[in-house]
């Protein structure tokens, strides 16, 4: 039974959403679906899959625009981290504040935490808390495939400087990430392309301070 990933670049901090399914069945979880709904709705569309839950590594605003209608859609969950409701509290004037049409802030159903995992249906979602970024980010690694939010970039790392973020937490969490998860496990970035951890380790400058502390 092999594992799916759509991916489908979003709105104007091109963003990239994410839908997952196995080979083997129709159910498919959307993960951080951004902006553009139409896009992604068209996708499940051609793939002819049945979404089942919305599940998002972190609440920015160019990572939940589209959670809403497709909520509203598909009559399905969202599930977020807990200590995410104070950036989710921000989403419609932080849609201001860039210059974006404000939307309605999703509502979330499910409030995961980080002694958890999630099986949603025949997902096993091995759930690896990574605050930094924001202060709930929770990277989702389901098989060989590691959905990271904006936790880590091809070459990059998140970035700290907006409310609720923290470097130092960051950094704490990038060393969780690399002894909890295996290395070669496909890494799926809020922006960018995807990478491996293992490439990450040899050539990301972000990680070499961290390195001593990798197992």
């Amino acid at each position: 039974m092999s594992i799916n990933v759509e991916t489908v670049v979003t709105g104007p901090f091109q963003e990239n959403s994410y839908i997952v399914w196995y080979s083997d069945s129709m159910d498919a979880i959307f993960v951080d679906p951004g902006d553009d709904e139409h896009l992604i709705i068209q996708s499940i569309e051609d793939n002819k899959l049945t979404p089942i839950a919305i599940v998002n590594t972190h609440a920015h605003l160019d990572h939940i625009g589209a959670v809403q209608p497709l909520k509203h859609k598909y009559d399905i969950p969202f599930y977020l981290h807990p200590n995410e409701q104070y950036i989710l509290n921000t989403y419609e004037d932080a849609c201001r504040m860039f210059g974006m049409p404000s939307r309605e802030t999703p509502a979330v159903d499910v409030w995961f935490n980080d002694a958890e995992n999630l099986k949603i249906n025949a997902f096993n979602i091995h759930l690896v808390p990574t605050p930094g970024h924001t202060p709930g980010g929770t990277c989702l690694e389901i098989d060989n495939h590691l959905f990271v939010g904006d936790t880590l970039f091809r070459g990059s790392v998140g970035r700290t400087d907006l409310p609720g973020g923290d470097w130092a937490t960051l950094e704490s969490s990038l060393v969780h990430l690399f002894n909890s998860v295996a290395h070669d496990r496909i890494v799926h970035p809020g922006h960018g392309p995807d990478t491996t951890l293992h490439y990450e380790l040899k050539e990301n400058p972000f990680l070499n301070p961290l390195k001593d502390r990798v197992n």
